[in-house]
């Protein structure tokens, strides 16, 4: 990595947190293929409202998710294909013998 400063590299380190997460990772696999509201999201992954709206939160806090609303019906989608390239690149990482 060629220069990089110290404040970068602290946003990176945060960025890679929110990734070790692993129902953060379970939340954004969901949302891969088409965007979802909480509910759809919690009934998937088995899990409370409360519980997949707080992961959503710190999702979108840190630019890997948005959301619009329909209604009273908030969706949520991955942010753009950096996202999606983050994490097949982590998976073609793990997946290497």
């Amino acid at each position: 990595m060629k220069n990089v400063d110290n404040n970068e590299l602290n946003e990176l380190s945060e960025l890679f947190k929110i990734f070790s997460n692993t129902t953060r990772l379970a939340i954004m696999n969901s949302l891969y293929e088409k965007e979802k509201c909480v509910l759809d999201i919690a009934n998937e992954l088995s899990m409370t409202h409360s519980a997949i709206s707080h992961q959503l939160s710190l999702l979108k806090k840190n630019r890997l998710i948005k959301s619009r609303r329909d209604g009273k019906t908030v969706y949520y989608s991955l942010l753009d294909s950096h996202v999606l390239t983050i994490i097949e690149q982590g998976l073609i990482h793990i997946r290497e013998k």
